[in-house]
C-alpha cells in the first residue's frame, strides 16, 4: 500500500525574534517525534511581513502532532492582539492569529482525502488543546462544485473585524468558529484551517523611482477580476523597509500559471530589481525562469518540493 506525504505550510505571525524561530521549529520537530517521521523541510522569515512559514512534511496521522507542536509554542510566545493596534509591530502581511493559517497540502491529487482527514484533526486540536477559535476554508467549506470560503473573507479587517463578525455586530448573524471557543484567543486570535494543493507564494521587489502606489496599481491590474488579471492569483502592494516597493503574491494554481509569466506580466508595468520565493514551490512553476533575475536565498535541493522530499 502507498503510504501518502502530506505537507503543512504553517504562517506564523513571527518574523523577528531569531530566538523565538528556532525556538518554534524545535517545537514542530519534537511534537513530531511522538509519532516519527516527520521533517521540518523549511523555514522562511520575513521581518517586513512579520511572518514565518514552517514546512513540516509527515504522513497521514504524523503530520498533526508536529503542527500541535508549532502551534503550541506559537500560542505561548506570540501575542497578535497586543499588537494588533501598532503598524510597525503588526507587519505588512495581513493575519488573525498568531498561529495564523495551516493548510494541508496534497501532492496528488489521490490523496485528497488524507490531506481533509488531517486538516479536520489539525483543526480540533487547535480548537480544545489550544482554546484558539478554529475557521475552516477552502475545499473544506465547498458545496456543490464551488471554492468554498477564502483567507481573505476571513482576514478581512484583521483580528479586530474577526472579533466583531463572531459576536454579531452591527446587526449580522454571528460568526461561529469550526472548532474551539465562540471569542477570540485573548493572545493568539483565530487560526485557519485548510486543504489544499500546491500554492507557490511569490515576491517581487521593484526597482526604483517604482514605489509602493506603483506597486498596489499593479497588484491590483493583475489579480484575478483585474484589469490583467490572471487565474488564480491573489497580490497585494506592500513597502518594505529602505522604501523596497514589493508585490506580494499567492499563486494558487501554479501547475497552470508559471512563476516566469506572472514577472512578465509585472515587468510590463515596471522593472523588476529582484524575486522571493516563500517556502518551496513545485518544480514545474519555475520552468522557464528569467536567468537573469535574482532570487536571493534560493537553492533548487532544499526549495524544489520534488528536490527536498527526494521524489
Amino acid at each position: 500500500m502507498r503510504h501518502p506525504t502530506l505537507l503543512c505550510v504553517a504562517n506564523i505571525s513571527e518574523g523577528r525574534s531569531a530566538a523565538t524561530i528556532a525556538a518554534l521549529g524545535e517545537a514542530a520537530v519534537d511534537g513530531g517525534e511522538v509519532a516519527g517521521a516527520l521533517r521540518l523541510l523549511d523555514v522562511h522569515s520575513d521581518a517586513d511581513h512579520h511572518r514565518s512559514v514552517f514546512t513540516l512534511a509527515a504522513g497521514p496521522g504524523r503530520l498533526a502532532d508536529g503542527v500541535l507542536g508549532l502551534a503550541g509554542a506559537a500560542v505561548a510566545s506570540v501575542d497578535v492582539i497586543a499588537r494588533s493596534n501598532d503598524a510597525e509591530s503588526r507587519g505588512q502581511h495581513p493575519h488573525v492569529g498568531a498561529v495564523d493559517v495551516v493548510p494541508v497540502v496534497y501532492l496528488d491529487p489521490a490523496d485528497r482525502g488524507a490531506a481533509c482527514a488531517e486538516a479536520l484533526v489539525v483543526g480540533d486540536r487547535i480548537g480544545s488543546e489550544l482554546d484558539v477559535p478554529v475557521f475552516l476554508y477552502g475545499e473544506l467549506t465547498a458545496e456543490d462544485g464551488g471554492s468554498g470560503r477564502t483567507r481573505a473573507e476571513l482576514r478581512r479587517g484583521g483580528a479586530s473585524a474577526l472579533a466583531l463578525r463572531m459576536r454579531g455586530a452591527g446587526g449580522e448573524r454571528p460568526l461561529h468558529a469550526d472548532f474551539g471557543p465562540s471569542a477570540l484567543h485573548p493572545s493568539a486570535g483565530a487560526t485557519l484551517v485548510a486543504a489544499r494543493e500546491p500554492l507557490v507564494a511569490f515576491n517581487l521587489q521593484l526597482a526604483p523611482p517604482a514605489g509602493v502606489e506603483d506597486a498596489r496599481a499593479i497588484a491590483a491590474a493583475i489579480r484575478e477580476g483585474g484589469a490583467r488579471g490572471m487565474p488564480g492569483l491573489r497580490a497585494i502592494g506592500v513597502a518594505l523597509r529602505g522604501g523596497v516597493a514589493q508585490v506580494s503574491m499567492n499563486v494558487e494554481r501554479p501547475l497552470e500559471l508559471s512563476l516566469a509569466e506572472v514577472v512578465e506580466v509585472v515587468r510590463a508595468f515596471a522593472p523588476v530589481a529582484s524575486a522571493e520565493l516563500v517556502g518551496l514551490a513545485p518544480a514545474a512553476a519555475l520552468d522557464g525562469f528569467p536567468a537573469g533575475l535574482p532570487m536571493p536565498g534560493f537553492d533548487p535541493a532544499r526549495h524544489v518540493i520534488e528536490n527536498a522530499l527526494g521524489c
